[in-house]
């Protein structure tokens, strides 16, 4: 086992979850070792290419990612492993809202404008005969020019932007891609539904934290007013200028929002996660042309952070 690779108890935790086989008889190379030439990628940042050639076949390793990227595979995995963790009660749900960007490396360029193929669809060569045979999801998202690929210009260059829910332990629970030049509050609702935590027994999966923690980019009215209509309890601190706004109207101006200078304190717990996040050099640079492939590189990566926390 290399530095980096799956522990044979992260293996554990993984194995009952991952595709049997492929459809019409189709079988597919070792997912343990495939996997963690993926992870060697990710942790690297390393031009598939390159890929030490204990992994295999560097082919196998970027088709098994594009194909598990598309058909929400990892995005599968992770929810499984957060299942387990809210079953015994291992989940803050305390939860903190915010954005970094991410510079996209000169390679993320150039993507065609027509939408991608699926490669869950068989739309295209994979790796192995036939599909993942789970968490198969529509046509992945993107195509359309850079917009589409979450590709923008902003202070920090050509940027794509990650929004992310993490819980009270520095873990992410929901991710949001977008263009670097789009703004923070806007998204709260986006990433606010992508929480989607499975039961392990009977019912639904749970979807509502019990507070959230944001700052002041996400405190616009319709923000607030999202937040009361779900009964969500937050904490987000209010501009001056809203302040000054709502004073100057008087009793029109509605009564001051709720403030817990400590509670607020927490939010720290997302600034975190981002830093982990980040560790990975595939994440804290964006390689990939597709927005789609991309969001799976990160999805990995939230699921190691997962495993390991």
């Amino acid at each position: 086992m290399g530095r980096g690779d799956l522990t044979n108890a992260e293996w554990d935790r993984l194995e009952s979850f991952l595709p049997r086989g492929g459809a019409r008889g189709g079988r597919w190379s070792d997912h343990r070792r495939v996997i963690n030439g993926v992870l060697y990628r990710v942790r690297t940042g390393v031009q598939w290419r390159d890929l030490p050639e204990r992994f295999g076949p560097w082919e196998t390793a970027y088709k098994r990612h594009r194909r598990w990227s598309a058909d929400g595979t990892w995005k599968m995995l992770l929810s499984r492993v957060q299942a387990a963790e809210d079953a015994v009660g291992q989940i803050d749900w305390d939860v903190s809202v915010d954005s970094t960007a991410v510079r996209a490396h000169q390679h993320a360029a150039g993507a065609r404008k027509t939408p991608p193929r699926d490669p869950s669809k068989g739309e295209s060569a994979g790796d192995e005969p036939g599909r993942s045979g789970v968490a198969e999801t529509g046509r992945p998202a993107g195509g359309g020019g850079q917009i589409g690929e979450c590709l923008g210009r902003s202070r920090g260059g050509f940027t794509t932007k990650i929004h992310l829910a993490a819980d009270g332990r520095c873990r992410p629970l929901a991710l949001v891609l977008t263009p670097g030049h789009y703004g923070d509050g806007p998204q709260l609702d986006r990433i606010l539904e992508q929480i989607s935590v499975p039961r392990t027994g009977v019912g639904r999966p749970r979807t509502r934290p019990d507070h959230v923690l944001a700052d002041k980019a996400y405190t616009s009215r319709k923000n607030r007013r999202y937040l009361r209509r779900r009964g969500i309890r937050h904490t987000i601190p209010e501009r001056l200028d809203q302040q000054r706004h709502r004073k100057n109207r008087g009793s029109r101006g509605g009564r001051p929002t709720g403030f817990d200078s400590e509670h607020y304190k927490k939010r720290n717990t997302v600034e975190r996660a981002i830093n982990r996040l980040k560790g990975f050099r595939a994440v804290a640079t964006r390689y990939e042309k597709r927005a789609y492939i991309y969001l799976g590189t990160i999805t990995l990566a939230a699921l190691i952070i997962w495993l390991r926390t």
